[in-house]
């Protein structure tokens, strides 16, 4: 999954230009105007890699989370957008601002940035929340849902065959989460050595 290894340069690069923003609005300098605006297009363009990979990982992770998961990963999407069309905004004003040499433009450009700046850190601490509260493992509510129902049928089975019968079905709906949680990152599974079993 990209999403994560892009979201980092989507929090970090709109920060480093807004950092050159600031400078720009300090010194007034046409280099500092140029750089500026370069490292606020390059953080426009992380923008849209890390929305257009979230959207991607989005339906992948959906069907893991529990109710309150999936609001937050709905919040989380949403917000994204709003960031990335904000980018496309500012790095408008400010390349237009840039090349007419209006520093009024680039000043409300750079007032913008840091608003977004601050509001990507705290989309990049909603990815974190979603990630280890909602997603570690992301099958944690599948397999409680598992336990329970297995506890259930465990006080309704009227004999032993119909008790094995339920411990067998909740321990492989268990292996299937698991197994689905480690083909999603990729993990082999472990080997069980003969001495083990």
């Amino acid at each position: 999954m990209l999403h994560p290894a892009s979201a980092h340069f989507a929090i970090a690069l709109p920060a480093i230009a807004a950092v050159f923003g600031l400078i720009y609005l300090y010194t007034r300098t046409e280099g500092m105007s140029k750089i500026s605006s370069r490292l606020t297009l390059f953080a426009t363009l992380a923008m849209i890699v890390s929305s257009y990979t979230g959207y991607q990982a989005g339906p992948e992770i959906l069907e893991y989370l529990s109710r309150e998961g999936r609001n937050t990963m709905l919040g989380h999407r949403n917000m994204g957008l709003a960031l990335t069309g904000a980018m496309i905004v500012i790095t408008l004003l400010k390349v237009v601002g840039c090349r007419l040499k209006k520093f009024k433009l680039e000043a409300v450009a750079v007032v913008l940035l840091l608003a977004v700046s601050a509001l990507g850190f705290a989309q990049g601490k909603s990815g974190g929340e979603l990630v280890f509260n909602h997603g570690m493992p992301f099958s944690n509510h599948l397999i409680m849902d598992s336990v329970k129902e297995t506890l259930q049928g465990v006080k309704d089975a009227e004999n032993d065959e119909d008790l094995l019968e339920v411990y067998e079905d909740g321990l492989d709906d268990i292996i299937t989460y698991s197994e689905d949680v480690n083909n999603f990152y990729g993990n082999a599974p472990r080997i069980v050595d003969e001495e083990e079993e």
